[in-house]
């Protein structure tokens, strides 16, 4: 599968939520494409916590791209901590990936604002946190700059029941182990000049993505969403759909 119409494509989600919505999905038409639960998500929310990291979620995919497509190389899209997940796959499996799909995805400890804060917490403390933003979505989308209308309340309950709270701590502190070894540079960096990676970036958050000035300079695109923020795909679903699909034709 060499050809980009039929690529398979595989969403890797941040550290909350799922990529897995049909209206992401459609606008790249009749391409394969999945976005798997990770470790400690969805259907494997009882996978063992050691597990439960970025490397973890390595192999993961490694699994399912075996699986799915027999080891075919694939486009990677990945938001956020997903993000970082990506360049490490494609760091372990170049051969694996056709390009990647940065979509705000972290670079360094600076990008992970919110996860450094959870990193630092108890378990009970996380519980306590994504209990009180289970039990009131539309006040988790509005502290995210996001309209709490009904679709989007939908939305965003189901994000946020989709993992538990010590999936979204032991994440938290492989984001915070990985992304601040002095090394993480140097193996982004091995990325860019291995396979193609193209940056997107809503209009409202993308001045505090810590984007290097050597990735800017690599990037195989750069495209800006407007009027969106961090979690563009949950505020214009459709529209992030089309964004993807046009970077990637």
């Amino acid at each position: 599968m060499n050809n980009s119409s039929n690529t398979p494509v595989i969403f890797i989600n941040g550290l909350i939520g799922t990529l897995n919505d049909p209206k992401f999905h459609r606008p790249l038409g009749d391409r394969p494409v999945i976005a798997p639960d990770l470790n400690g998500y969805g259907a494997r929310s009882d996978i063992p916590v050691e597990k439960i990291n970025i490397w973890g979620q390595v192999k993961r995919i490694y699994e399912v791209i075996q699986a799915e497509y027999q080891g075919s190389a694939v486009s990677l899209v990945g938001h956020s901590v997903g993000g970082a997940v990506a360049y490490a796959f494609a760091h372990k499996y170049p051969e694996c990936v056709k390009e990647i799909v940065s979509v705000e995805g972290n670079f360094s400890l600076k990008d992970a604002f919110w996860t450094s804060t959870i990193a630092k917490m108890t378990l009970t403390q996380v519980e306590s946190m994504l209990a009180d933003m289970q039990g009131s979505p539309e006040t988790w989308l509005e502290g995210s700059g996001i309209d709490p209308q009904s679709d989007k309340i939908q939305i965003a309950t189901i994000w946020l029941k989709h993992q538990p709270a010590s999936t979204l701590l032991a994440m938290a502190r492989s984001v915070v182990e990985v992304t601040g070894n002095p090394g993480y540079q140097t193996l982004v960096k091995t990325v860019f000049t291995s396979v193609p990676v193209h940056l997107l970036a809503g209009e409202h958050s993308a001045s505090g993505w810590d984007v290097p000035d050597w990735a800017t300079q690599h990037a195989k695109s750069i495209t800006v969403m407007p009027s969106t923020g961090h979690l563009m795909m949950l505020q214009d679903p459709t529209t992030f759909g089309q964004r993807v699909a046009e970077i990637l034709s």
